[in-house]
C-alpha cells in the first residue's frame, strides 16, 4: 500500500499527517479493466448483428430470385394456356441469362383428349441447382 504524506489541517499543528492512499482515491472514474470488458461486449455485440445483416441480404437476394422464376413460369403458363390444344407444344428457353425455362407437354394425361402442361424454370443458386415447377391440365 501506498503512503502519502499531506499538510494537517489543524492550523496550530503545523505537522504532517500519514494516510492511505487508498483513501484518498478518486472513484468517479472508469478503470482500464472496466472499459476493455464494455469494449469487449460492444464488439461481440457489432459481430452478431453484422451476421444477422448477411443472412438476412442473402435471404432477400433469394426471395427475389424466387420470385423472378416463378413470375417466369407463370408468364409462360398463361401463354400455353392461350394457345390452341392442337398447336401445345414443347420447348426451352434461356431468360435473363440464367434461367432455364422448360415447358412440355403431355398427350392423353390423364385421360384422353386432354393435355398435361408442364412449366419448369432451372437456375443456380450459390452452386446448388434450384427449380420452381408449374403445372396444369388443359381439354379439348
Amino acid at each position: 500500500m501506498f503512503i502519502k504524506e499531506v499538510e494537517s489541517l489543524n492550523t496550530g499543528s503545523g505537522g504532517k499527517k500519514i494516510i492511505p492512499m487508498s483513501g484518498s482515491r478518486n472513484n468517479r472514474g472508469f478503470t482500464l479493466v472496466e472499459i476493455m470488458i464494455a469494449v469487449f461486449i460492444l464488439v461481440v455485440a457489432l459481430l452478431g448483428l453484422i451476421s444477422v445483416t448477411v443472412m438476412v441480404i442473402k435471404g432477400n437476394s433469394f426471395s427475389k430470385t424466387m420470385t423472378t422464376a416463378t413470375t417466369l413460369a407463370k408468364d409462360k403458363m398463361e401463354q400455353l394456356k392461350n394457345t390452341g390444344y392442337d398447336s401445345l407444344a414443347g420447348g426451352t428457353d434461356t431468360v435473363e441469362s440464367i434461367f432455364t425455362r422448360t415447358w412440355t407437354i403431355t398427350i392423353n394425361s390423364p385421360a384422353a383428349g386432354m393435355k398435361t402442361i408442364e412449366v419448369k424454370v432451372e437456375w443456380t443458386w450459390e452452386k446448388v441447382k434450384r427449380n420452381v415447377i408449374l403445372m396444369t391440365i388443359v381439354a379439348q
